[in-house]
């Protein structure tokens, strides 16, 4: 079977983090290998405790996680603080072997800071180079480029090709947190390409969405799907889980 790495944190809520991934992947019939990076208690309405593992223990589960079988595609959740940022940096391969779809967990939905400074600073140094994708909503666009949030098409966009200055080949950019009756993400490609995409947008409380989105693209990648296919088919996965909740 197809398999896909994802290296994140375990929601005691089971709404996001690993079980949201793992949730995903086994949906659209992709293998998961896994290896935390943290324990997190949370409600829908609060986190309540963080422990991060150390990061020796996390390159040690993600080098295992590699020799177990082939992986055909790698998926970053929360990652915490700097040190298990580099821990995983160190020891990923390439993404032009395996795409690395990097979704940067800086906060809970639900309040609660889950990357530190150093953390964030490391990712944007060590990872943005490695990924194939990176995922940040409109907030954590702007955090990443120490910036204001974008408020237009334009900016947006503008910020995307920021993100890809600095490393990624490609930047979805989430219009989550938006407003208007369509929720639109913007996928900016290192190479000049911008794509929309847009569903409609559904009054709901679903946590993991992001999860949800960043592990159904890679599925696609892992399966040799083209990458703006596979965000077109993660963006329908996500509209669908949204309309179950409603």
């Amino acid at each position: 079977m197809t398999s896909v790495l994802v290296i994140a944190g375990t929601d005691s809520s089971g709404g996001a983090g690993l079980a949201r991934d793992v949730a995903t992947l086994t949906r659209r019939g992709v293998g998961s290998l896994i290896a935390v990076t943290a324990v997190t208690a949370q409600t829908d309405a609060a986190v309540t405790a963080v422990e991060l593992l150390p990061a020796p223990l996390v390159r040690a589960q993600i080098n295992a996680a590699l020799a177990t079988r082939r992986v055909a595609a790698i998926k970053t959740g929360m990652l915490g603080n700097g040190a298990i940022v580099a821990a995983v940096a160190g020891v990923l391969p390439p993404r032009e072997r395996v795409p690395l779809v990097l979704d940067p967990v800086l906060a809970a939905t639900s309040g609660g800071t889950l990357l530190d400074e150093a953390g964030r600073a490391a990712l944007v140094a060590l990872l943005l180079p490695r990924a194939t994708l990176l995922t940040p909503n409109i907030p954590e666009a702007a955090q990443l480029l120490d910036a204001t949030p974008a408020t237009s098409a334009a900016e947006i966009i503008e910020q995307g090709r920021a993100l890809c200055a600095l490393g990624a080949a490609a930047v979805l950019v989430k219009g989550g947190h938006d407003s208007g009756p369509l929720a639109i993400d913007w996928l900016v490609a290192r190479a000049g390409s911008v794509q929309r995409l847009a569903a409609p947008r559904l009054a709901t409380s679903r946590r993991g969405t992001g999860c949800a989105l960043a592990s159904a693209i890679a599925a696609g990648l892992a399966a040799g799907v083209a990458l703006e296919l596979a965000c077109e088919r993660a963006k329908a996965h996500v509209t669908e889980l949204l309309q179950q909740s409603v």
